[in-house]
């Protein structure tokens, strides 16, 4: 038999979310049921709670319903990177599964993914957090996030994002990159929009991410820069970064023998010579990881792919197994 596939996709990353799985579930399917052919694929990151059994029943009566389970935490992107993998629809949806996204918003971007668009951010205009430990630093962090990328979003860190599927496919995703997906999709050539979405205060579970996080997003907002500009040539940044370290160690070295000939300024107790020499080792050493940084570059083009999580097992209907067979 041919197989099946759903248009849509939903991935839910969760951890440790036993009390909002069944309320989740009901309200995707009220959302989606009348409207697409769809899959749910639950994420479990390591959860220490019930939520692994309370997925196993949803899927036992729900075979839309699929699990894939990790041996131990390995963090939201790499739970959303196993998802997107995973994912048989053409188009992906990614949501939160802390109840505070709406499954409601989905069908209406998904029309935006019909109009034309690669990818439909979404926005919580009005948000129900805590002003000085999420939407504050969230503030800060949107607009970082936008200047540095050239890609304007005024919310980068909502889940709640839907994508084509071949978009994804050509964006890889390490560290906590998941929300600058929108931005390393961009640079790839895709299209973004972005619409308000319904932002809901969390009624059950505890949040996992507070102000701690802000140190990963200014960290992985400068890999994810330097990855954007310069992955394919890291020799302009190292070798930059020699050539200026050069021109400063031979005006440092004329300066020191100008003071020589004008004023007989002893050269080898002068700091500016000590200066000129270190500055000259310094462009040594970023021309050669200039160079060592090519390497690793073609390196990594050239070799495979190796994923940033070990999945334990992925659980999915038999009769999806019968017609890929």
């Amino acid at each position: 038999m041919q197989k099946q596939v759903p248009e849509v996709s939903i991935v839910v990353p969760l951890l440790n979310e036993q009390d909002n799985i069944d309320t989740l579930h009901q309200q995707i399917y009220d959302a989606l049921t009348e409207k697409y052919d769809y899959e749910v694929i639950f994420i479990d990151d390591g959860s220490t709670d019930n939520s692994f059994e309370k997925l196993m029943k949803l899927h036992q009566s729900n075979p839309r319903v699929r699990i894939i389970r990790f041996r131990k935490n390995f963090g939201q992107t790499a739970a959303m990177s196993a998802g997107f993998t995973h994912a048989q629809g053409n188009i992906i949806v990614a949501l939160d599964a802390d109840l505070q996204n709406d499954p409601a918003d989905i069908p209406k971007m998904v029309e935006k993914l019909h109009e034309g668009y690669d990818v439909v951010s979404g926005w919580r205009k009005k948000r129900h957090d805590k002003a000085l430990t999420r939407r504050l630093p969230s503030k800060i962090a949107n607009w970082l996030i936008s200047t540095i990328t050239g890609v304007k979003l005024h919310d980068y860190g909502c889940t709640l994002k839907a994508y084509r599927k071949e978009v994804l496919a050509q964006t890889k995703l390490y560290g906590e990159m998941h929300r600058f997906i929108p931005a390393l999709a961009s640079w790839n050539g895709a299209t973004i929009e972005e619409i308000v979405v319904n932002h809901r205060p969390r009624t059950a579970g505890v949040a996992k991410y507070g102000l701690g996080r802000t140190w990963k997003v200014i960290l992985d907002l400068i890999t994810v820069n330097f990855l954007g500009s310069f992955s394919t040539k890291p020799i302009y940044v190292f070798g930059g970064l020699g050539l200026l370290s050069a021109l400063c160690s031979i005006f440092f070295l004329f300066t020191v023998i100008y003071q020589k000939i004008s004023s007989n300024v002893d050269m080898s107790g002068n700091p500016l010579l000590l200066l000129t020499a270190v500055l000259m080792i310094s462009t040594i050493q970023f021309i050669l990881m200039g160079l060592l940084a090519e390497l690793l570059v073609r390196t990594y083009h050239e070799s495979q792919n190796r994923p940033t999580y070990v999945i334990r097992e992925i659980i999915e209907s038999s009769q999806k197994k019968e017609n890929e067979e």
